[in-house]
């Protein structure tokens, strides 16, 4: 069998890659507090940006506008650092906080506090939307192991179809039982960063900032991962420790943004491949150009989302499919889910 040609350089730096990603990023979110239903001239941005008030145009920007759009980057951030674990952690292409069911546990527990328990206070959201993911990334991967005990790339993506079906189902359920409330959590099920405010950026951050951090300072690990789990643990590493510890790291981001932003889809899956075919040189860049491209994707998405047909808006994961569809597609035409993958 003829060898795979070894990857080319990156064109640019690393560093510079990821600088111009957050340039975008900035850019696609400085051009979004102009446009909206009142769109603003970019003489009366500056001035509201540097002298704030109670001008509409100042609350426009400072309430509604501006908090929008560090959730969405944020957002971004989390997902796709997530994603970036989860495919590492299975060694599975197909791997992200949908298609393990991840995401659609932390939003199922979630909506059955808010519908089943009113009282129960939205700031223990994040610590529900935890123990939703974890056990429904338990449920995968017990199902992916199936009586063999060996659970392949095939059998974990078709695991966490099954059990994100499950939670679907009950998902609808419950929004039947809310009433008048169907239609706005609907909305958010959807998926988006509308309403999206300051005290949820605050609330939001640190999840997303705990799961980096940690990914970072897991870099050995890591590249351990990448190896066969044999050649990890002939190389000191103890996969019985580590893989709660990934997972933990990978479910911690998608806890924070899902109280937020409901349901995004794609972003964790999309962005780690995009980054691949960035070709950094180690696994640190590949999470730092990850984390860049998983904002800076979210960021135009809901920027897309808000305004292409104003005054209405659409789901940001509708757009983020449109980005996201065509990669997964391309994984499943192209890779052979018979033998073990690379991450």
């Amino acid at each position: 069998m003829a060898s795979r040609p070894s990857p080319g350089p990156l064109l640019l730096s690393p560093g510079l890659l990821t600088a111009a990603l957050l340039l975008t990023a900035a850019l696609l979110g400085g051009w979004g507090l102009l446009l909206g239903s009142r769109p603003l001239r970019p003489d009366t941005l500056l001035s509201v940006l540097l002298h704030p008030s109670d001008a509409i145009d100042s609350i426009l920007v400072w309430t509604l506008r501006l908090p929008r759009s560090l959730c969405a980057f944020v957002g971004g951030v989390g997902l796709a650092v997530s994603g970036l674990l989860l495919q590492i952690l299975t060694r599975n292409p197909l791997a992200g906080p949908g298609l393990t069911g991840v995401t659609s546990g932390a939003v199922t527990a979630i909506l059955l506090c808010f519908v089943l328990l009113p009282g129960f206070s939205s700031a223990y959201y994040p610590l529900v939307g935890l123990a939703g993911g974890l056990s429904a990334a338990a449920a995968t991967a017990w199902i992916a192991r199936g009586g063999s005990g060996k659970g392949g790339p095939m059998r974990l993506a078709l695991g966490g179809i099954s059990v994100a079906l499950f939670l679907g189902a009950v998902t609808t359920y419950l929004i039947l039982l809310s009433g008048p409330q169907s239609t706005s959590l609907f909305f958010w099920l959807s998926g988006g960063f509308q309403g999206g405010s300051w005290p949820q950026l605050l609330a939001m951050t640190p999840w997303v900032a705990i799961g980096l951090a940690g990914a970072l300072a897991c870099l050995r690990v890591i590249t351990l991962f990448t190896l066969s789990e044999q050649a990890a643990a002939g190389m000191g590493l103890n996969p019985a420790l580590w893989k709660p510890v990934l997972l933990l790291l990978a479910v911690l981001p998608v806890a924070g943004v899902a109280p937020v932003a409901g349901h995004v889809a794609f972003v964790g899956l999309a962005s780690p491949h995009i980054a691949r075919l960035l070709k950094p040189p180690g696994p640190g860049w590949l999470i730092g150009l990850t984390a860049a491209l998983g904002g800076t994707m979210v960021v135009a998405a809901d920027l897309v989302a808000r305004t292409v047909v104003l005054p209405r808006e659409i789901p940001v994961s509708i757009v983020a499919a449109l980005i996201g569809g065509p990669v997964f597609l391309h994984l499943v035409r192209r890779h052979r889910f018979s033998s073990g993958t690379e991450v």
